[in-house]
């Protein structure tokens, strides 16, 4: 299943609530050998630092490698990989420019993920301005457990979650603090993608980012129920 990867960077401001801003984006490289397969385009957007960052980063592709708790292979390019952990959206409906008030109906699911970069990489192409794809858009980067139905489990807006690392909390945030809630997220991005039923929108990582190694076993819960088992190999 071949890839497909647009790195969004940030320029020109946005205005939303709280002055805040999202940033208009400029597509920086893209490949447009993409697939018919059933597996859904995911979309990344990053806000790092407990959602506190204001830059945002769009990385599209249909390839999610790892589901249902199977083992993460450190890549051998890389000799530093970092886990984020993340609230998925499921899309459910198409969507394009879908108005802030609408996005509710866009989504009924949400899952657990994992978004492993290459930081090494990344570090990398930050410091010569190049694209983030090959360190964000690696075969099996993107982790993501089954979904939940958000009548069951509670509002998207109020969803508690965690991240353990050999027994350890290394990450733990509430959706509550993220700076753009879900509905600003897919107003933004439904501007400039058309967003497709089954689409993955991994909505940004909390702080305590940081590195993983062989033998590390992972556990992600969200709402306190485990979704992710999984160790590093």
């Amino acid at each position: 299943i071949s890839i497909l990867i647009c790195l969004i960077f940030c320029l020109s401001p946005l205005t939303l609530a709280e002055g805040n801003t999202l940033q208009k984006p400029t597509r920086l490289g893209i490949d447009e050998d993409t697939s018919d397969e059933y597996i859904a385009d995911y979309i990344r957007l990053k806000i790092r630092d407990d959602f506190k960052e204001q830059n945002v980063n769009v990385y599209l592709g249909n390839d999610y490698k790892i589901v249902e708790n199977k083992d993460f292979y450190i890549p051998d390019f890389s000799n530093q990989v970092d886990y984020e952990v993340e609230v998925v959206v499921r899309i459910n409906r198409l969507g394009k420019s879908v108005a802030e008030k609408f996005a509710p109906r866009y989504y009924a699911q949400v899952a657990l993920g994992i978004d492993f970069t290459a930081r090494d990489m990344q570090n990398e192409a930050r410091a010569t301005g190049a694209p983030w794809d090959l360190c964000k858009g690696f075969d099996g980067s993107a982790v993501v457990s089954e979904f939940r139905d958000l009548e069951n489990i509670g509002a998207i807006n109020d969803l508690n979650f965690r991240l353990e690392i050999n027994g350890k909390t290394v990450q733990s945030a509430n959706t509550k603090e993220m700076i753009f809630s879900v509905d600003e997220i897919i107003t933004y991005v439904s501007q400039f993608y058309t967003l497709k039923i089954g689409d993955l929108i991994y909505t940004g990582t909390p702080d305590g980012v940081g590195p993983v190694k062989r033998g590390d076993r992972l556990k992600g819960y969200l709402q306190d129920e485990l979704l992710l088992d999984f160790e590093i190999k």
